[in-house]
């Protein structure tokens, strides 16, 4: 007589209500993740129910004497044919370039901007433009960072063949800049929590606390000023430059909490 040997089978039904509080667990588990990473994304910040928020905008400026100068300076050189017009040109920059390092500026602070080669044409009325020629230019930056010397380059490298100036345009040591910045940060501080303070005064509550604070500033350069004087008469002309003043402004956005 035989037997089937005995076996026992997990019924599906046992297996399914056995998983469901797994599956539970996890979405739960889940949830609670993408719920705190929300929350740390989008929380508000905390103000007392009987609190008033209250946001002010203050500025301060602080004005400093530039110390360096950025000017433009190059060599436009015309031929009757592209390699003489590129030739004449290199040979004229050099000698501007040699001004430039007998004047003292670094190699970090040249820095050639632009090198151009262009045809030139006659233009005649029904017939195609005619190629006349050809113009050649090289443009360098320079960084001055002694503006006393600025006229005597200028004028140095004028006498050495540079006929294209531009410029020049006024900044701040980085040192300088920063600290005048803090200052203009304090002072715009300042302003923002007395206003604060009146505004609290008049309504008849108090300011709590600051509840954010948001900066942003802006570099005002002065206009630059390029004039001719005489250093004693019969003498020849001498550029003079006059860097003014620059203002740096910084603006806040505070946003106070007032309450009784």
């Amino acid at each position: 007589m035989s037997s089937s040997p005995s076996r026992h089978h997990a019924s599906p039904s046992k297996s399914r209500f056995a998983l469901r509080p797994l599956v539970l667990a996890a979405t739960l588990a889940f949830g609670a993740v993408t719920a705190m990473s929300a929350t740390a994304q989008t929380a508000p910040a905390y103000v007392a129910s009987d609190g008033t928020l209250l946001s002010v905008s203050a500025e301060s400026q602080v004005k400093r004497v530039p110390d360096i100068a950025v000017i433009s300076t190059g060599v436009v050189t015309q031929a009757a044919d592209a390699n003489g017009a590129m030739r004449a040109n290199a040979d004229q920059m050099a000698k501007v370039v040699a001004a430039i390092k007998a004047a003292g500026i670094a190699d970090r602070d040249i820095q050639t901007s632009g090198v151009n080669l262009n045809p030139q044409y006659r233009y005649a009325e029904n017939q195609p433009p005619v190629i006349t020629g050809y113009q050649a230019s090289n443009t360098v930056n320079l960084t001055v960072r002694d503006i006393a010397k600025l006229g005597k380059i200028l004028d140095a490298l004028v006498a050495t063949g540079a006929n294209q100036i531009n410029g020049p345009t006024f900044d701040i040591d980085d040192k300088v800049k920063d600290v005048a910045y803090d200052e203009a940060r304090r002072g715009a501080v300042d302003k923002a929590q007395a206003r604060a303070e009146m505004y609290a005064k008049t309504l008849g509550m108090k300011v709590r606390r600051i509840v954010s604070i948001s900066e942003g500033g802006r570099f005002n350069p002065p206009v630059p000023m390029m004039a001719m004087r005489m250093e004693k008469a019969g003498a020849a002309a001498d550029t003079s430059i006059s860097p003014g003043e620059s203002a740096l402004s910084v603006n806040l956005d505070v946003v106070f909490e007032l309450g009784k």
